[in-house]
Parts: structure tokens; sequence; C-alpha cells
């Protein structure tokens, strides 16, 4: 394989992967704005964790209570 070949599958791999990142990343920023507009959750709330980080604020979420975390703590 030549020097000229190779950079050009060089640049059209460089190109796809570039391609599947921006696919990748906008993808899951829709997801992220498709889960805030629907109210599946609040990510406003994450976002002022950063002012109101002291160990007295009260939990973002309640935890789960099945039996199999019960189970775990005993």
């Amino acid at each position: 394989m030549d020097y000229e070949t190779l950079l050009t599958v060089q640049g059209y791999a460089k190109f796809f992967l570039i391609l599947v990142v921006f696919v990748l990343f906008y993808s899951y920023a829709y997801s992220m704005y498709k889960r805030d507009k629907t109210g599946e959750r609040d990510y406003e709330k994450y976002s002022n964790l950063v002012h109101d980080d002291s160990s007295v604020s009260s939990p973002l979420e309640e935890r789960k209570n099945d039996k199999d975390i019960d189970n775990k703590e005993k």
C-alpha cells in the first residue's frame, strides 16, 4: 500500500469516526431535551445542585424501597 492510499484511507476513517461521534452526541442531547420537555426527568434540579451543595440539603430523588435493597442493607 503506497503512502497516498494510506492517507486516503486515514482521511475516510477520520471522517466516519467524526460522523459517528456527531450522531451519538446529538442523539444523546435530543434524548435529554425530549425527557426534559415530557417531564420524565428534571435536569434543572441537577444544575442547581452546584449552587446548593451542603450536607443538610434534601436529596434530589427518593430511594426505591425494594426487598432486594432492604435485604442487602441488613
